[in-house]
This record gives structure tokens, sequence and C-alpha cells, in this order.
């Protein structure tokens, strides 16, 4: 009697041993795991957890202390496009450099859907798009745009993209870039860009 018992015990020592060794393997690959989940990551998992017909909205903290209202609408490698939204409807549409980001305000739903294991499979094919291939799309239409600076707010028209920067043509909103209208240009670094509203 008393070795069965003893069996017993050693038997239940190594079940709990065993699941305690499942339970530390299981937390440090969760750990690991988050250690390389990125912003972007997170992000796309939020927007992909948005049912169909069901408005997605996001609050977005910039680095310069504005919070925006957003509507996501396309997600790149390094960028964000939204419709900006208000108390009341539509504002215009933006587009937010992930650098410019200095919070996420998420829910409870949204926070567990941000969490998710990536899907294996690639995603579309504008998700690999960087910022400055959409600020040159910009300036091949011509779109009068508003940029939020680190200096301040300033509108006009992209005149060129270069590597790290790009050249404004400053006029006001609502004017066609013409030379009577073109009060400078301005050379504009990209990391300096909190917001794109379109205009």
């Amino acid at each position: 009697m008393r070795w069965d018992d003893l069996f017993d015990d050693l038997e239940g020592q190594l079940d709990y041993e065993l699941q305690a060794e499942v339970a530390d393997l299981c937390l440090h690959e969760e750990r690991e795991r988050l250690e390389k989940l990125s912003l972007r990551t997170r992000l796309s998992n939020v927007v992909r957890s948005a049912s169909l017909g069901s408005a997605l909205r996001l609050r977005v903290v910039l680095v310069s202390g504005q919070t925006l209202a957003l509507r996501p609408t396309a997600l790149g490698r390094d960028w964000l496009a939204a419709d900006l939204l208000d108390s009341e409807s539509a504002r215009g549409q933006c587009v937010v450099p992930l650098a410019a980001i200095a919070a996420v305000l998420l829910d409870e739903e949204q926070i567990r859907a941000s969490l998710a294991v990536e899907s294996a499979a690639t995603g579309r094919g504008i998700e690999r798009v960087g910022l400055p291939f959409v600020l040159r799309n910009l300036c091949r239409r011509r779109r009068a745009v508003e940029l939020d600076t680190r200096a301040g707010v300033v509108a006009g028209t992209i005149d060129r993209v270069a590597r790290d920067h790009i050249d404004l043509a400053v006029h006001p909103l609502g004017t066609l870039r013409r030379g009577p209208e073109i009060a400078h240009y301005r050379i504009v670094p990209i990391w300096q860009i909190h917001v794109i509203r379109l205009k």
C-alpha cells in the first residue's frame, strides 16, 4: 500500500512539473512573439479585424500632441491612409506616417485584436508601398496638400520628391499652382511631416 502511495505521489509530481514546463514554454514563446510585434502589425491586425460593413474608428495621438479621429482606408509599409472624422461627418482624407504616431487609443476589443497572431499569408501589394512612393503619386497628380510639420502647417503642391525630402510650392489652398500664386518654395524633410491632408 505504501508503494502505491509513493508511486501515485511521484506520478502527480511528474505531471505537475510537465504541465509547469509546458506553461513556461508557452509563456516564453508568447514573450518572444510580442518582442517581434511592430506597431504596423498591430494596426494591421485591428484594421483586418473590423467586420465588413462596420465603420472602424481609431484615435491616433501624433508626436505633436494632436489627436486625430480616423477611419483607416489603407495601410502601407510606413504610413496609414484614412478619412479624417469629427463628431458629425467625414472631413477629408489624410496620410499619417507611422513615425509621427505617438500613441493609438484603442478599446478593449481592438487591443485584443491588435495582439492576434499575424497571418502567414502575404498581404496586399499596397502594404509593401513606402511613404516616398505615396508622395510621388501625389506629386504626379498635382494634388494640393496641407502638411502638418514640426514647424507648423504649410499648404501647397508637391513639386518633387527626393530620397528624404520633398519640394513644396507654397500657395493658398483653393488656388492653382501658378506663378503668381506661389509665395515661395519649401524643402521639407519627410521625417518632419506629421500629417498630409489631401485637399
